[in-house]
């Protein structure tokens, strides 16, 4: 919410969309996909919007989507991420960051490149999509899968699961896990030593609170990541300073996700010169550009082609990335050590 108010604020600065201020309507659907379509269809039927964004995360995004679909009525999901959604026919939701089954191509690119054999991967049931496509991704860079393990919502023992990863002893771990089971998992990763030569997180371990947590135990831990405050994009550096001042806190890229996926909505309406749903999404799919998110390019369905995750690692208490080769701030600290060794 904080980024999009900003974005408004920054267009409204510069004279509005079509000779007029942008308005929000903000409303808080307390993470209840039921109460979002409600909150949905309120705001299309009876407060009018022109158009909406979409709510945090894929789950109450899949929800409301139908509202957005039935009242041909444009949204911009900046933080929707999973494929599925976009395999439903559906023609009035476009995707701001890529793909969850890409989360984890670098870490695993990374680990075909510095010869690494097999893998495990372990995944939550509140994000298939990550593990699914580590499996798609491993097979694809030639690695042996040994170890694949899905766990429950609300898992707290991760033993039994880490106690099959270290009997097959795999070269590389990825886990897609949300941030509270990235510091658990990591954490008793540790108590268990359970060493392997690479280890990725995704998307838990990309955010702050994982390192707040776990310090040093979080060093050499890699997960892939949709944006982060040190990448060349254009504006990213501006925004960063700005959401810094005027929110006296860091962004997060659900900041940048939101506030990229504002102004794109709002370029698309100037260039159509309208707020008719139909013809502001002709312009959005015409869109290739490059923002402070990263790249932005959607096919017929608002599906995002063209905005790839970068990989960061822990080194020295601060997330580098270190793929792609022409993204990366440092070289990867390879291989990981044992945890006796550190």
């Amino acid at each position: 919410m904080r980024a999009t108010c900003s974005a408004r604020t920054t267009v409204n600065g510069k004279g509005g969309v079509l000779g007029r201020p942008v308005q929000f309507a903000i409303r808080d659907d307390g993470s209840d996909a039921q109460a979002a379509i409600r909150i949905y269809e309120k705001l299309i039927t009876e407060d009018k919007v022109d158009a909406i964004m979409g709510p945090y995360g894929s789950p109450i995004t899949d929800a409301v989507a139908d509202v957005a679909e039935k009242h041909r009525k444009l949204m911009v999901a900046p933080t929707a991420a999973t494929t599925a959604i976009w395999g439903k026919g559906r023609r009035y939701v476009v995707m701001v960051p890529s793909p969850l089954e890409a989360s984890t191509e670098g870490t695993i690119d990374l680990a075909a490149r510095n010869g690494l054999k097999t893998i495990a991967v372990v995944g939550s049931l509140a994000r298939p999509a990550i593990a699914k496509g580590a499996v798609a991704t491993a097979k694809k860079k030639g690695l042996d899968l040994v170890v694949h393990e899905m766990f429950a919502i609300g898992t707290t023992d991760f033993s039994p699961i880490l106690s099959k990863v270290k009997a097959a002893r795999p070269d590389v771990l990825v886990a897609g896990v949300p941030p509270s089971d990235a510091i658990t998992l990591t954490r008793q990763m540790r108590e268990l030593d359970v060493n392997v030569k690479m280890y990725g997180a995704t998307p838990g371990g990309s955010l702050p609170d994982f390192y707040k947590a776990l310090g040093k135990t979080a060093e050499f831990v890699y997960a892939g990541s949709y944006w982060e405050p040190g990448l060349p994009y254009p504006g990213n550096q501006e925004f960063v300073a700005v959401y810094q001042r005027e929110f006296s806190r860091p962004a997060s890229f659900y900041s940048a996700a939101a506030y990229a996926g504002c102004e794109l909505l709002l370029d698309a309406v100037r260039r159509a010169g309208s707020l008719d749903s139909d013809t502001v999404r002709q312009e959005m799919l015409k869109t290739k550009t490059k923002t402070l998110f990263g790249d932005f390019a959607v096919d017929e369905r608002g599906f995002q082609v063209g905005h790839k995750a970068v990989t960061i690692q822990w080194q020295g208490g601060t997330p580098v990335v270190v793929w792609p080769d022409e993204a990366a701030t440092a070289k990867l600290r390879f291989p990981t050590p044992p945890w006796s060794g550190r």
